[in-house]
């Protein structure tokens, strides 16, 4: 949020008369600090944001510090790192102020009627399977406007969306979380390259070929084939061969090019099915990733997000969307069998 703040931090005047803070003693300029510092981890890009003085800013922050008697920065030579105290709070500041901001927004522009549903979707999810989804949730639902934002992190997104699916290990925190699938990979690799290799092992096949890489947000680049390794007890060298940022630019390669990826089988069970793809190894394992749907407890209230989520649920229960995404609703893709020999 932008605009300038008072200069004068409320300190432990904010605290009411029982020694508990409510929302009469609530210190609104010390929290737009907290979170504009917070959020940019800086004090300096944070004066910046809301337009006061690097002082000013550290004053409130300072003062809020003094309210709850709690550190809320680790001050240190290499940079500013939120305290768990910091950890906790930003994440609920943050949705507070953004929802302050919407509202008063939709309220002066008269469009409560009409604001654009926000929703995130991971990259080789949007482009292997929801983009036909979404046209049918458009479909069924005209009136209601969508806009997609897309980003390759692993967990909930940066920035501010209403709902978002997310590609993450399965974990707990303060959002309503619906499973739509866990992921299922194997190696792939288009038909040429498999003639090259007949009729050797997996652990043969995969040290003489060139690996894909699939990269993960703050992983190491060979995470995903070195724990397929482990999985399967071979020894494989995940140093070498190209990395991606998404799954969907690994398989195309794949498809055009050379090397094998790991991939999900059931995301791309279109290119398997169609022969782009083979699947030379019935060696397919659970890599402990999964695509959730994610929203606050307190949005389900909005009539488009209880409708956009029934029909993302709804659609991706029994592997529905799969089906849908290829335009058959009647039957399972089937896997090819294994190739080898």
């Amino acid at each position: 949020m932008h605009g300038a703040i008072s200069a004068q931090p409320m300190g432990v005047h904010a605290i009411g008369p029982h020694g508990f803070i409510n929302r009469r003693w609530l210190p609104l300029n010390a929290l737009r600090a907290f979170e504009a510092v917070g959020s940019r981890l800086s004090f300096t890009a944070g004066a910046q944001a809301l337009t006061v003085t690097q002082s000013a800013m550290s004053r409130h922050v300072s003062s809020l510090e003094d309210l709850i008697g709690k550190p809320l920065f680790e001050r240190s030579a290499s940079g500013l790192r939120l305290t768990p105290a910091g950890e906790m709070l930003l994440p609920v500041v943050s949705k507070c102020l953004d929802r302050i901001e919407q509202t008063l927004n939709m309220v002066r522009d008269q469009t409560l009627e009409s604001r654009p549903l926000r929703v995130h979707i991971p990259p080789s999810l949007l482009y292997q399977t929801a983009l036909p989804l979404l046209h049918g949730f458009r479909r069924e639902h005209p009136d209601i406007r969508i806009d997609v934002c897309t980003s390759n992190v692993t967990g909930p997104p940066p920035g501010n969306v209403d709902v978002a699916i997310v590609f993450d290990r399965p974990n707990v925190d303060d959002r309503v979380t619906d499973l739509l699938w866990m992921v299922r990979v194997a190696p792939l690799c288009s038909p040429g390259t498999w003639e090259q290799h007949r009729g050797k092992t997996l652990e043969q096949f995969l040290n003489d070929t060139e690996l894909l890489h699939v990269k993960l947000e703050n992983e190491p680049r060979s995470l995903l084939w070195s724990s397929y390794a482990d999985q399967q007890r071979i020894a494989l060298d995940c140093r070498g061969g190209l990395a991606f940022d998404t799954a969907f630019s690994a398989v195309r390669y794949a498809i055009g090019a050379s090397g094998v990826v790991l991939a999900d089988i059931d995301m791309f069970a279109s290119e398997i099915s169609a022969g782009n793809l083979v699947m030379p190894f019935e060696a397919v394992a659970a890599d402990g990733y999964g695509y959730y749907l994610k929203m606050h407890a307190e949005d389900l209230a909005d009539p488009a997000l209880f409708l956009f989520r029934d029909w993302i649920i709804r659609h991706f229960a029994g592997g529905a969307a799969h089906h849908e995404a290829r335009g058959d609703m009647s039957v399972p893709v089937e896997l090819p069998s294994r190739l080898a020999g």
